[in-house]
């Protein structure tokens, strides 16, 4: 175990992907801030993590604690296959997003953690005084032998009612699984799913089935803006779709009641058969309701360019 003790909280602690924005100029090799007698860097309590070893935080964490834990990232070389990971014990209290994408490990908690949480859920602890979060997708996916303290686990099928807005749920489920959410869900929903399906009986945030590569994810509300970006497979199903829809999506289909506002190369397509089937499925409409939905799929790609407006939303148009 190694341990590091903070005189303030540093954001993105123990994150696989190291900060990762694009065009980031961050170092993972760079000391993590406000360290008391330790000289660690980000890349050291994370390769302390991938190999199943406990990283202990005296002091508070600011956001984004352990996003993506337990993923080999693939653009920063690693196979995107999911991965064990160790667990990690604040001593202090844990800001917003904790556990964003995180597939393995658990989170040991002494004092308050914040919300959006990402793709945790808190189960009975085994640790005396401390609250233990795990990640949603290993419950499901590898049948963790943990209690869940406010929400219902039958099998691999899930259902949260703890009314916690949570970013990135479902990411990564690569099994048969069933996640149903009782309210909203945040940004990022079905991230990098290949299989399953995640329902959620509310609204949801931006980037819902972003990079989706399988599974079904449907939400009977709306959808903010970049819904199925970077789609490859699989199936998105809304009743509001938003804005920005199918942004450099590959593959998969995008159903919305309501007329989208799509970006390239994302093209609407025909109701077919297959189609009805599928959202009548999903949905249990009748054919007249279900003709009232719009299908959006990939088109052929072209070169685009994005422009900046000055409301500072981004907007692909062709160039000619």
């Amino acid at each position: 175990m190694i341990t590091i003790e903070l005189s303030n909280p540093p954001d993105n602690l123990c994150d696989y992907t190291y900060n990762f924005f694009w065009n980031s100029d961050f170092n993972p090799d760079s000391l993590i801030p406000h360290q008391q007698g330790t000289e660690y860097t980000y890349r050291e309590i994370v390769d302390h993590l991938k190999k199943e070893d406990t990283v202990q935080i005296v002091g508070d964490v600011a956001k984004r604690l352990a996003q993506g834990m337990g993923a080999s990232i693939s653009h920063l070389g690693g196979s995107g296959n999911t991965e064990n990971a160790g667990n990690i014990i604040i001593d202090g209290n844990v800001a917003a997003e904790a556990g964003m994408g995180m597939v393995a490990g658990a989170l040991y908690v002494k004092g308050s953690i914040g919300e959006p949480m990402g793709n945790i859920v808190e189960v009975e602890s085994d640790m005396e005084g401390y609250r233990k979060f795990v990640s949603i997708t290993e419950l499901v996916c590898k049948g963790l032998q943990e209690k869940l303290l406010l929400n219902k686990l039958e099998g691999n099928n899930l259902l949260l009612n703890d009314a916690i807005l949570r970013n990135t749920l479902a990411a990564r489920c690569n099994c048969e699984a069933s996640i149903t959410v009782e309210g909203n869900a945040g940004n990022g929903s079905g991230l990098l799913m290949e299989n399953g399906m995640l329902l959620i009986k509310g609204d949801t945030g931006m980037n819902t089935a972003a990079h989706l590569n399988g599974g079904t994810v449907y939400v009977e509300g709306k959808c903010e803006a970049f819904a199925g970006a970077y789609m490859k497979n699989g199936i998105l199903l809304t009743e509001d779709a938003g804005s920005h829809v199918g942004a450099d999506m590959k593959g998969g289909t995008i159903y919305s009641k309501k007329k989208a506002n799509i970006d390239p190369p994302a093209k609407k397509g025909k109701i077919g058969r297959e189609d009805i089937r599928t959202i009548r499925k999903l949905t249990d409409a009748g054919k007249f309701e279900i003709l009232r939905y719009n299908k959006y799929e990939a088109g052929e790609e072209g070169k685009y360019v994005t422009i900046k407006m000055r409301d500072g939303s981004l907007v692909r148009r062709p160039v000619e």
